[in-house]
């Protein structure tokens, strides 16, 4: 029914089917937005089944009517929405709310960590976007049904979810099933979303996709994340007490091939978009491998237990590649890294696409990768005598993990370093006796212009590691 509502909008031109806010409740600061809680005896299966649904109100930057329906035994009946439902605190301009108002969006419930009560699962509010927690996690990035042009200089269309079915689960369920319907002036399409709940929370996704017109870059799966900065750039930049300051620290990447690439995110000072081709990719994922509370030092924002979000294709996906968009930023308000599929494939009007993959929400795991990883990047300036040698770094990358935590200092693990756009030399390996890290040290070259550079770790030609990438721009 979803995919049919959606080929029937693909036909037609786009309209904007969303009902008007009031003025007083659509220009409702951050604050004043708060003061608006959902009552949680008000939420959908209330007390008759382990997962609760809750509703957000219109307001402030969520402005866009979501229409919400319940599927119970095969009959679709809408959720309707009711002032009652709201408590409105202090700072809410005292009005009268028309009846069919609607909602912005909701958030999914469940005993996630514990018996008694039920935890914030899954949230979908604003544009395609949601957010999903796994067991002792906290709210980081977010995912999107899909992206349209980011990064492009024609500048960027947000495709939004306008529908929702919820399916209604039976009392002992542990997956929950919802439908949902995506509309943009380019595109149309039907979603499934099948969640089940976790230590690693995962939502199968499959969207069935129909263009308006022909789409310059077509974005599947997207991830988007904030990065301000890290070890490899330092707090320096923006005189902060904390040492480190993101949701996320890195791009990893499954390659057809069984590679495994790993690169360092940074908060560039011009837009940087980079894409990773590949054929037949098995999976991309925007992580948080850092867990270290010592390492961000914040005790309100809790950066270490941010999820990472896994993105595994079911079904092929052919050509194409995982592109990678970091954006300027002075604050960490703003998200400013996405990275997506895009296939090479071109999307035109009357075309049909289908896109299935698995979401996988977690913080620590043996399995992604399979061997050792990168741990650390760190750069600095080589000095003779007093004064830096221009044109010259240093170059730091730690790895762990896998077979190399087995292996004695004395092992004769080498380096596969390469650069193109500039130079490396002086490269040397050795375990660090205090933690039993290998660290990789080495000179590069750059007459302070960008170079590309890759290194993993080898025993008697074997691959040991991941493949540590990284872009390096002076000022960067």
């Amino acid at each position: 029914m979803v995919e049919r509502l959606a080929q029937d909008r693909a036909s037609k031109p786009y309209r904007n089917r969303s009902t008007k806010l009031p003025d007083p409740i659509a220009k409702l600061s951050y604050d004043e937005y708060r003061d608006i809680r959902f009552q949680r005896t008000s939420s959908l299966w209330y007390d008759k089944a382990l997962f609760e649904v809750q509703f957000f109100h219109r307001g402030f930057n969520f402005d866009r009517r979501v229409n919400i329906a319940e599927v119970s035994g095969g009959v679709a009946r809408p959720v309707l929405y009711n002032p009652a439902m709201f408590d409105f605190g202090p700072r809410v301009p005292k009005i009268d709310l028309p009846p069919d108002l609607g909602f912005a969006g909701f958030r999914i419930h469940y005993p996630l960590n514990t018996p008694s009560y039920k935890d914030e699962l899954i949230v979908f509010l604003g544009a395609s976007y949601f957010r999903v927690l796994g067991r002792n996690q906290a709210y980081g990035l977010s995912a999107r049904g899909l992206a349209i042009d980011t990064g492009a200089a024609s500048g960027e269309e947000f495709p939004y979810f306008t529908d929702f079915w919820l399916v209604k689960p039976e009392p002992t369920a542990r997956t929950l099933t919802l439908y949902a319907l995506l509309d943009s002036p380019g595109i149309a399409g039907a979603y499934q979303f099948e969640v089940r709940p976790g230590t690693t929370t995962q939502v199968q996704v499959t969207a069935e996709l129909f263009p308006r017109r022909q789409i310059a870059k077509l974005g599947i799966a997207p991830l988007t994340s904030m990065y301000l900065y890290g070890e490899n750039s330092g707090p320096h930049r923006f005189d902060d007490y904390r040492p480190e300051v993101h949701d996320s620290d890195g791009l990893m990447i499954e390659r057809g091939t069984g590679e495994w690439q790993w690169r360092p995110l940074v908060n560039p000072k011009e837009l940087r978009v980079n894409r990773f081709m590949d054929e037949h990719p098995r999976s991309f994922s925007v992580v948080q491998r850092d867990r270290d509370f010592n390492h961000y030092q914040d005790n309100d924002a809790r950066y270490e237990r941010r999820p990472s979000y896994r993105v595994e294709p079911t079904g092929d996906w052919g050509k194409g590649g995982v592109e990678l968009v970091e954006i300027p930023s002075d604050e960490e308000i703003h998200d400013n890294i996405v990275a997506f599929w895009v296939p090479d494939a071109q999307v035109l009007p009357n075309k049909p696409m289908t896109f299935s993959y698995l979401l996988s929400a977690y913080t620590g795991t043996n399995l992604w990768p399979p061997g050792g990883k990168v741990i650390a990047t760190h750069f600095s300036r080589i000095v003779n005598g007093t004064t830096p040698a221009p044109g010259v770094r240093r170059v730091i990358v730690d790895f762990a993990g896998g077979d190399l935590d087995s292996l004695g200092g004395n092992q004769p693990v080498q380096a596969q370093a390469s650069a193109t756009g500039g130079e490396i030399d002086d490269v040397s390996v050795e375990r660090l006796g205090a933690n039993g890290v290998w660290r990789v040290s080495m000179r590069m070259k750059t007459n302070d212009k960008p170079i590309d550079l890759r290194c993993y770790l080898t025993l008697y030609g074997e691959a040991l590691t991941e493949t540590w990438t990284y872009l390096w721009a002076p000022g960067v």
